[in-house]
Parts: structure tokens; sequence; C-alpha cells
């Protein structure tokens, strides 16, 4: 599945997560048994979300600047401007 396939669902994952929710919340929502379906990968993968450690020993999983960055650039009907080489396509060799 190429990576301007999942954009939708990338989006959907960064707008979820943009102000920050709990790991435990996030593993549980967006764990998938398909291989195929890498969301939350491909959004670490492309810089999108970050995980951060809460002083209580939680962890966070949030929407970093580039992944908000993305979700405007969708919202204007725009593909993503943003210096990533997994945004790029892939062609042959």
């Amino acid at each position: 599945m190429a990576a301007s396939d999942l954009d939708p669902l990338i989006r959907d994952f960064v707008a979820w997560v943009a102000d920050g929710k709990p790991y435990r919340d996030v593993i549980e929502t967006w764990r998938t048994s398909c291989p195929r379906l890498t969301v939350w990968e491909d959004a670490s993968e492309r810089g999108f979300v970050e995980r951060t450690w809460r002083a209580d020993g939680g962890t966070m999983i949030a929407a970093t600047a580039a992944g908000r960055a993305f979700l405007v650039a969708k919202q204007q009907g725009r593909g993503p401007e943003l210096p990533c080489d997994a945004l790029a396509p892939q062609g042959p060799g």
C-alpha cells in the first residue's frame, strides 16, 4: 500500500492525538493485526507524532509541529509541503 493511500488514515490519527493521548488509549484504539495498515508507524516515521513521558511515569502520544503542518495542508486541500523523503513518490529503481 503506497504512503499516499494511507494519508487519510494518517490524517485521522494525527488529528486524534494532536493534543496528546495516553499511550494505553492510543495502542488500544489504533492497534491492528493487519501489517498493511501501518498508520501509527507511518505517522511516526514521517515525524508527525512523538512519544513523551509525564512526571507520573505515564506515556503520551501527541502531534509534532510537522504533524500539525500536515493537518493544515490536508485541511486546505494541499498535499504535505514538508521536507520528508518518506513523502516523495517512490518510483522504480
